[in-house]
């Protein structure tokens, strides 16, 4: 979950945009008005996936009022997020060969000259390595929009927009780095159960239920089971939780003292709260730190340990937490390795399929690698 000085900035966003907390439970789009808001809504959005290819800003100019403040600010996030994809994919010897994008609409509401929209991006990202490991790697991001449109000369035009982007990040903070992963090693399995710990639906379940992104199950919505806390600070936190604990789906580790849900009421602070999770996995015994720091340590540390098989590795259910001025920001789960060996992670908040685990992170990041005991 998104630690406690986030909420003022989600606040105010649930304050301009009170529907934020439907996006995932609204089955149905609400039918629209017309006047041409859908067809530029759609329009617009493929033209936003467009400019993530190339970073031609004339693919999205003509949707914003340069002229206007806010408006102008809006078209710069988007100019800024891809040069940020295409400068993390640089240093990390990618290149990005496709994005494909559809958008589910909320609810929208017409009034004159002015419109308000709350709807939610599917977005598919493919990469190749440039100089190795020929084939594609797909992965799905989901994003929450709040956007309201103004009319000028019979024709819409992005005046303001709120979303939660794992993108947003300084292009120039990107942590660079010599070092690259080597392909992934699965270890010999053992028949030891410390905690029974079921790995294998642990993933299952981070697939089925990784939210609005592509690739996601379920019909990208969220387990019905549990509250969504995305209106609360963020969702992350629950979700990887659920990922270790649930018993019918989930990994099933047993619930404990401190680190419990309650159906129908929520989860406990260990179950929700970013330090509180990562102090219950350590001294529960649950989860063991394999790996921390920068980037390169992450990759020095994996690397080593495909040298060491006796040594806990990286696997496909274990947790990955980013650090931020030393307090966790945020939880992923991981569910497997790219050709060469990038541990790929999903997420809630915003949510994510099989994304490389620091995409949207800069420099200042650091990262604990979380072993769950087997």
């Amino acid at each position: 979950m998104l630690r406690i000085k986030k909420l003022k900035l989600l606040c105010m966003i649930l304050i301009l945009i009170p529907v934020y907390s439907l996006f995932l439970i609204c089955a149905q789009a609400e039918p629209a008005e017309q006047d041409n808001v859908i067809p530029f809504l759609q329009k617009l959005f493929d033209d936003r996936t467009r400019l993530l290819m190339d970073q031609n800003k004339t693919h999205i100019e003509d949707h914003y009022l340069i002229t206007d403040k806010r408006s102008n600010y809006a078209y710069h996030r988007e100019m800024n997020r891809a040069e940020y994809i295409h400068e993390w994919a640089k240093h990390r010897k990618m290149k990005f060969v496709n994005a494909e994008s559809t958008i589910r609409i909320a609810r929208t509401e017409v009034l004159g000259d002015t419109a308000k929209i709350s709807l939610v991006q599917s977005l598919k990202l493919s990469y190749e390595y440039i100089h190795s490991y020929p084939g594609r790697h797909d992965f799905g991001i989901g994003t929450r929009h709040g956007i309201a449109l103004r009319k000028k000369d019979n024709r819409w035009y992005v005046e303001r927009e709120w979303y939660s982007d794992p993108l947003e990040e300084n292009s120039k903070k990107i942590q660079k780095s010599d070092l690259f992963f080597s392909p992934h090693k699965d270890p010999a399995t053992t028949e030891r159960a410390i905690h029974k710990y079921n790995r294998a639906r642990a993933v299952d379940y981070a697939n089925k239920y990784a939210g609005t992104t592509w690739g996601a199950g379920n019909g990208q919505r969220y387990n019905q089971k549990y509250l969504d806390y995305n209106s609360k600070g963020g969702d992350c936190t629950n979700f990887s939780s659920q990922v270790i604990g649930d018993t019918e789906e989930g990994g099933g580790l047993p619930m404990k003292s401190g680190w419990h849900y309650l159906y129908g009421n929520g989860g406990s602070q260990a179950w929700v709260q970013t330090d509180a999770f990562r102090n219950f996995l350590i001294r529960s015994g649950y989860g063991r730190i394999i790996g921390q720091g920068s980037f390169s340590d992450i990759v020095q540390s994996v690397n080593e340990r495909q040298l060491h098989l006796d040594k806990p590795q990286l696997l496909p259910g274990d947790l990955i937490a980013y650090v931020l001025k030393g307090d966790v920001d945020h939880f992923s789960v991981v569910v497997g390795f790219d050709q060469s060996g990038y541990p790929l992670v999903n997420s809630h908040t915003a949510d994510r399929f099989r994304v490389p685990f620091d995409l949207g992170w800069d420099k200042h990041t650091k990262y604990l690698l979380i072993h769950i005991q087997d």
